[in-house]
């Protein structure tokens, strides 16, 4: 597979470059720095795969991805992120990223993108299939209570419904007639009750249900 990896950090980029070079089935072909990079790469080498980092000082990944995507809708596009990403994490994958890979886990990457190229979403090294990013069946209300949810109160549950449509604190907040506190106090509550770590695995739990 021929790739294209962009990220502000050289030394993530040349190191990826050497890591995934020396994968037998993986070729680079083009690396950047930035959004306005990634969307001239992509156009230049027309990859199997853009590995983009989500932030990015100037263009971001998210812009960039955007772009790739309306111009080919077939692209895959798989986000470098770290935790600190995760407000980003359900729109990108809205807008048609194949996935997200944690920047820190290297040996995970060179299998994960095996498994885009053969059609898989992934979200932190992992499988997911069979999941709708567009919003059918997200609808606030619309669907019965995946049972993982089953200790959250009303509130919290919507407020989790809200996330897994990609909405953030000020949309939620309006959506669900709440203030932004109140919605901040009801993600922390979420997490406690689920154990989880950020709002990207409440969306996730959420579709999986």
């Amino acid at each position: 597979m021929r790739l294209i990896v962009v990220d502000d950090d050289r030394l993530v980029v040349d190191s990826l470059k050497i890591i995934l070079g020396a994968q037998p089935q993986i070729e680079v072909v083009g690396t950047g720095a930035n959004g306005n990079d990634a969307v001239s790469l992509y156009a230049e080498h027309a990859p199997d795969i853009a590995l983009l980092d989500i932030q990015m000082p100037g263009r971001d990944g998210l812009s960039a991805a955007r772009e790739i995507l309306e111009r080919d809708p077939a692209a895959r596009v798989v986000f470098l992120t770290t935790f600190s990403d995760d407000e980003y994490i359900v729109s990108a994958l809205k807008l048609g990223a194949r996935g997200y890979l944690i920047k820190t886990d290297v040996a995970a990457i060179p299998p994960a993108l095996a498994q885009v190229m053969d059609g898989k979403r992934m979200l932190e090294g992992k499988a997911i299939e069979d999941i709708d990013f567009d919003g059918a069946g997200v609808e606030a209300g619309t669907t019965r209570r995946p049972a993982a949810f089953a200790s959250l109160t009303d509130r919290e549950f919507k407020v989790a419904e809200l996330i897994a449509r990609g909405l953030d604190n000020k949309e939620i907040a309006a959506t669900a007639y709440m203030g932004e506190g109140t919605v901040r106090n009801h993600i922390s509550s979420i997490l406690a009750k689920m154990g989880l770590r950020n709002r990207t695995q409440i969306a996730i739990a959420y579709l999986r249900g």
